[in-house]
């Protein structure tokens, strides 16, 4: 019975504060700036927070968290990532005999302390990043899909399919989880297409700001344009309905056009009257006006009184 009660106490004892206890060594190094929400092992980080060996360290999707270690190594841990403090090896100096992260996903920025540069690797999904001295961002996508962009210095990347060497500043590498890589290359927009993100590096395109020795890296390696890009991109509308209209009033009856409305139709002179028709010249010899005064008998030239023809013109007998 007594065995049965102190394994409970163990156990119990080892759930809280087992954690803590596994935290409880030396650190290996601090945060120096948290933004948003970024949490550890025992929950969410806070300036000079200290990190520890294997401990997971996560950011939500709006956070950011800047870092340093105990022989001067900066580490950068952009929006929507995780990384794990794999080994630290420490030599009581102010260099470190091994410095290894595991990068799972998302964006990332380094800049090498003092130790040498066999001491540091990087290992993400595709490949191993070997540190030269120098500074870098890099990105892990979802699939596993790594991208490094060189900033200063140099450094390797070596995945199943070999090894390439980053000499120039701002050369790039693409590698996949199969195998395939890109050789070193400028980083341009395209680069951000073949990763299916338009944020993928967000502290060359500006998306996130850092500061301190992190933040002071004066190249953007010609991305800093995409941001100003998307702001000064139209954003959608959107479609509200129409509010319901008030009843009409009953149309009034169409008024007469004004004489300005009336359409206008070419003036064309006056009609010329015609010239007066010519009298026909009297006939003399057959009359056959009815609305004369004179019967019959007088167009035969007998008056009313029986007598023989008469010509009126003369007011004598015309025979």
């Amino acid at each position: 019975m007594s065995r049965f009660c102190g394994a409970v106490a163990a156990g119990v004892f080892f759930a809280l504060f087992g954690p803590l206890q596994a935290f409880s060594a030396e650190p290996v190094g601090q945060a120096t700036l948290i933004r948003t929400e970024v949490s550890g092992e025992t929950g969410p980080l806070v300036v000079r927070s200290p990190v520890h060996k294997d401990e997971r360290i996560r950011t939500s999707q709006s956070g950011l968290g800047q870092f340093i270690f105990k022989d001067g190594t900066k580490l950068a841990v952009g929006a929507g990532s995780t990384v794990v403090i794999d080994k630290f090896v420490y030599d009581d100096s102010a260099s470190v005999k091994r410095l290894s992260i595991k990068a799972a996903k998302g964006t990332f920025r380094w800049i090498s302390g003092n130790s040498a540069s066999s001491a540091y690797s990087i290992v993400t999904p595709a490949g191993t990043i070997g540190v030269r001295g120098t500074a870098f961002d890099f990105y892990v996508g979802p699939n596993g899909t790594t991208a490094i962009v060189l900033l200063n210095g140099a450094a390797s990347f070596c995945g199943p399919g070999g090894c390439k060497q980053l000499r120039q500043q701002c050369d790039c590498v693409v590698a996949t989880r199969g195998g395939r890589m890109t050789d070193p290359s400028k980083v341009d927009r395209s680069t951000l297409q073949t990763l299916s993100n338009p944020r993928a590096l967000p502290f060359l395109s500006g998306d996130q700001q850092l500061s301190g020795a992190l933040g002071g890296i004066r190249t953007s390696c010609g991305l800093a344009s995409l941001r100003q890009d998307r702001q000064d991109r139209p954003r959608p509308q959107r479609q509200e309905r129409p509010a319901p209209q008030a009843p009409q009033a009953p149309q009034q009856a169409p008024q007469a056009p004004q004489p300005s409305q009336l359409p206008q139709t070419p003036q064309q002179p006056p009609d010329t009257p015609d010239p007066p028709d010519k009298p026909d010249k009297p006939d003399h010899h057959h009359h056959h006006d009815r609305d004369h005064h004179h019967d019959w008998d007088h167009h035969r030239g007998w008056d009313h009184f029986g007598r023989g023809p008469f010509d009126r013109d003369r007011g004598r007998n015309w025979r």
